[in-house]
């Protein structure tokens, strides 16, 4: 077996990330049909603009199997937003969440970011230990009704 790489995203990843989030987060958290549409638009607009000196994406792969995604974007000039990070049940647990965060928030710094934010739910308790592990703080969490669920919205956020 292989270790996973890291690679840049491409086009062709947009189907399978879009369907691998709308049946992973139907699956675990519940949701509705409006969140593979929301996923599609964020990964339409990265391609159809993004300043590659400044946004990436990447996504994790062994022996040509997909394992997930981590994208970097301008939040405005001086913070980044991390955003569709995912990992398949089958990779979680390896190691390979870290390596996509470090190399998302190594960017941001060699970019030129001083701050990175990112939005996720409480129910994600692995990925916000880990988020809190590398000194990302939580600076909101509310109560909302997102995807046909109801859920407990939190936004974090690093100086870099």
């Amino acid at each position: 077996m292989t270790d996973p790489v890291l690679r840049p995203y491409r086009e062709n990843d947009r189907s399978w990330l879009v369907e691998r989030h709308q049946t992973l987060y139907r699956r675990d958290e519940g949701f509705d049909d409006t969140f593979g549409p929301l996923v599609d638009g964020i990964l339409r607009d990265f391609t159809a603009d993004h300043d590659p000196q400044r946004e990436q994406g990447w996504i994790a792969e062994e022996a040509g199997q997909r394992l997930g995604s981590i994208f970097c974007v301008a939040q405005d000039g001086v913070t980044a937003k991390l955003r569709l990070f995912l990992l398949v049940p089958e990779a979680r647990g390896k190691g390979l969440g870290k390596r996509l965060l470090s190399r998302c928030m190594a960017f941001a710094r060699q970019a030129g970011y001083r701050h990175m934010v990112l939005w996720t739910h409480e129910s994600h308790v692995a990925a916000c230990a880990l988020y809190q592990s590398f000194g990302w703080r939580l600076t909101r969490s509310e109560p909302v009704h997102s995807f046909g669920v109801d859920l407990i919205e939190q936004s974090w956020a690093i100086d870099l």
